[in-house]
């Protein structure tokens, strides 16, 4: 990874940082750190169909999506949608949303604005490999503004 004075950030390929959560991996691209906490990207990948997280919140940021492989069904506030390649998805802070990968090595970005939720997934991949419960997963959720107002989806954890 390249800094430039100034801010500018160059990552190449194999660069990025990745976190393996299981059934899906992160690559964050940048964070918080990099953006002088301007936005936040990382891609993600879904390894199996049916992969997604509980319906939740985000309090401080609003979230895009962006699909470059596969198919993810998304939900926005009482809504689905299905989102196959080149699809885009913009959810403002504080809309109840989610996803499901709807073919199995799905993959996306995911802008968070401002930067958010770098250090969810950081967090939750350490707890994954201490073992995690749902009482677990709402207080990481909570410590990066982030609501669970749905269940937990099977594999999730």
């Amino acid at each position: 990874m390249g800094h430039v004075a100034g801010g500018g950030v160059v990552v190449a390929p194999g660069e990025a940082r990745t976190l393996d959560l299981g059934g899906f991996g992160v690559t964050v691209l940048a964070d918080g750190s990099d953006t002088g906490g301007q936005f936040s990207l990382i891609e993600t990948g879904e390894t199996q169909a049916g992969m997604g997280p509980p319906i939740h919140v985000h309090r401080d940021c609003a979230e895009s999506f962006y699909v470059i492989a596969g198919v993810y069904r998304m939900h926005l506030d009482g809504q689905d949608f299905e989102c196959p390649v080149g699809s885009f998805v913009y959810v403002p802070a504080g809309m109840r949303h989610t996803f499901q990968s709807a073919v199995d090595g799905s993959r996306k970005l995911n802008l968070y604005t401002p930067s958010g939720m770098v250090g969810y997934f950081d967090d939750l991949a350490s707890a994954l490999t201490d073992g995690l419960d749902d009482a677990g997963l709402d207080a990481i959720a909570e410590r990066y503004q982030m609501e669970v107002v749905g269940p937990v989806p099977e594999g999730y954890l």
